[in-house]
């Protein structure tokens, strides 16, 4: 007599195989499948191919629509080749990475800033698309998101100073040094930020932040990004109450329905600088149109200007009275309404997580708003501004260290007032 253990049957059929008929059961013997293995490992893109295209479709993309906006200036006066429009495209594509184009009236280095964001978010889409051609979608690796940024940068850089040979080749004089190393710094950075948030390293760095910085952080960036909003629809607003001269100055041109279409799309490029000039006019800096002049809502000291209709919603005078005090009470307003949304989620934080909040983390949150809008702001004014040439028309645009100090007071002032009185509000209601 034998024993059989719970598991020898199991044992018995693994040694008879899967295949094998039981006894009893008639018919032809059931096909093995066969064995699945692991599937063989992902062929992934060269680093170099990968950066190479992905830099290739974000210039092209950027270039693309200046091409044809200038292309169809020429096409008006008869004058320009296929050429022609590639090589002035190629000049409004460097001009829009803050690389100055040397002519004959002068430098021209104010930057169309449509162009700028266009690329730069183009930009931050070939890293995506890098880190993703090379397999370091979600690894969370640090090197391979550096070495995706740089690589896109490089190449980038690359096609930067080809194009300033081919802009020096039959116009404008542009450093090809300064180009390449111009279009590096910007391709890296703005690749940088697609390759993190695609691999997993942002999301990394963002939870070992601190709360009150990172809340911080998102208020003052809501800020900046709503004087930016109140800017262009103050700016918006002038020009719809001038159209009239807006219209005139496009006329002027006589170059036709061609010419004036293209005229059109080049302010259009520059309608960003616009906003930003209006947001640091609301904010009291204000901003110039040329050496010794100021537009500021106190005063508004200008003299000749060219025929662009980017000047055409430029202040008569300054502002006073109750016109005054409501400009200047917009920027503080805004303060005030992004330090109560900030109490408001850190309230709800610490109602989830049964606590109390303190004055201390919600007045560190709100002290924070205030630096880095005035960062932000005063970056956006620096990149807005540049030469329009030589002469009086060398300074355009604000200065940028008065902008970040005055949106800092402002709106680091307005966040702390509104964060403290919904704290307040709040702990008398409960």
């Amino acid at each position: 007599m034998s024993f059989v253990t719970p598991d020898q049957p199991r044992r018995a059929a693994d040694v008879r195989g899967a295949g094998a008929r039981p006894p009893g059961r008639a018919g032809p013997p059931r096909r093995v499948p066969a064995a699945r293995t692991a599937p063989p490992g992902r062929s992934h893109a060269p680093l170099a191919v990968a950066a190479l295209v992905a830099a290739g479709g974000a210039a092209v993309t950027a270039w693309l629509p200046v091409a044809l906006a200038l292309w169809l200036f020429q096409l008006s006066e008869g004058t320009g080749t296929l050429l022609d429009a590639i090589r002035a495209g190629a000049a409004g594509w460097l001009l829009g990475h803050w690389v100055p184009l040397n002519t004959d009236t002068g430098p021209l280095g104010l930057a169309p800033l449509a162009v700028t964001a266009l690329a730069l978010w183009r930009l931050t889409r070939a890293g995506v698309h890098v880190s993703r051609a090379i397999g370091a979608r979600g690894g969370r690796s640090p090197g391979r998101t550096i070495a995706a940024a740089s690589a896109v940068g490089v190449a980038y850089g690359l096609l930067g100073a080809l194009a300033a040979l081919l802009v020096g080749a039959g116009g404008p004089s542009v450093s090809p040094v300064r180009a390449g190393l111009t279009l590096m710094a910007v391709g890296t950075l703005a690749a940088g930020v697609g390759a993190a948030r695609t691999t997993g390293v942002a999301e990394v760095f963002a939870d070992q932040a601190p709360i009150p910085l990172r809340e911080g952080v998102r208020a003052g960036a809501v800020a900046a990004l709503v004087l930016l909003a109140a800017g262009a629809a103050a700016a918006g607003l002038a020009v719809a109450t001038g159209g009239g001269d807006a219209a005139d100055l496009i006329g002027a041109y006589r170059t036709g329905v061609a010419g004036q279409a293209g005229i059109t799309l080049v302010s259009l490029a520059y309608a960003p600088n616009v906003s930003v000039w209006s947001a640091s006019y609301l904010l009291g800096p204000g901003f110039a149109v040329g050496t010794d002049t100021a537009v500021r809502t106190s005063e508004v000291s200008v003299g000749a200007l060219p025929a662009l209709p980017l000047f055409a919603g430029l202040p008569d005078g300054p502002v006073d009275g109750l016109g005054a005090v409501a400009v200047l009470a917009l920027p503080v307003l805004v303060g005030m309404a992004i330090g109560c949304l900030l109490a408001r989620r850190l309230l709800r934080l610490a109602m989830a997580e049964r606590a109390r909040l303190s004055w201390r983390r919600l007045l560190v949150s709100a002290a924070l708003a205030g630096p880095v809008a005035g960062l932000l702001l005063g970056a956006a004014a620096t990149a807005s501004g540049g030469p329009l040439g030589g002469g009086r028309l060398a300074e355009v645009g604000p200065v940028g260290w008065q902008v970040a100090l005055a949106a800092l007071l402002v709106t680091g002032g307005g966040a702390l007032l509104g964060a403290a009185a919904t704290q307040w509000l709040a702990r008398l209601a409960a």
